[in-house]
């Protein structure tokens, strides 16, 4: 089994900073840390909202591309239906919060983590609805995917545990970065 090796997030981080400023406690000469107190207010390692938002949604498309994998290749490699369809749940709900994360970046950990919560419940409440146009839908691969097929109430727990996964990711990817515009990382 290959490992994939990815590079430090630090310099891309850090590249969209104005004047390509890297200002970073401890390791700063004296004249850059003049210049972050001058011109700068909470921007010490400060990262662009836009280059979290790309992150967080190529996070959520390596996150879409493995449960793909474990809900296709997931039986045929040996793993209990357990591990196929909860782990499946919980991928999903790990997406949605980078989803949320993406398009909403000035929100902290807490209220991404609630948002992606509120979606995950609303969708999962959603399949006790049935109407024939929605249950046709859901019969798709599509339908199956955004929707599901039948309620459990075991998935709103596998939701739970992916959006904590997602927090967890997301403090592991940006701990040390604060956005642009906020006082302080959460």
């Amino acid at each position: 089994m290959s490992v994939l090796m990815v590079p430090p997030l630090e310099p891309l981080l850090r590249a969209n900073q104005p004047n390509g400023s890297r200002f970073r406690a401890g390791t700063n000469t004296p004249q850059e840390e003049s210049l972050a107190k001058e011109g700068s207010t909470g921007d010490q390692g400060a990262i662009d909202l836009r280059t979290k938002s790309l992150l967080s949604l190529a996070i959520a498309l390596i996150i879409i591309v493995c449960g793909l994998a474990l809900r296709r290749y997931g039986f045929q490699i040996g793993l209990p239906a357990f591990i196929v369809k909860y782990g499946g749940s919980l991928l999903w709900a790990t997406m949605v919060f980078f989803l949320v994360s993406a398009t909403l970046p000035r929100l902290d950990r807490r209220d991404a983590a609630l948002i992606a919560a509120a979606v995950a419940i609303l969708v999962e409440l959603f399949r006790l609805v049935h109407t024939p146009w929605l249950d046709s839908f859901r019969l798709t691969t599509a339908g199956a995917l955004l929707l599901g097929r039948i309620f459990s109430p075991w998935n709103m727990v596998a939701y739970g545990i992916g959006i904590l996964l997602g927090v967890a990711l997301d403090w592991l990817t940006f701990a040390k970065f604060v956005p642009r515009g906020t006082q302080s990382a959460s």
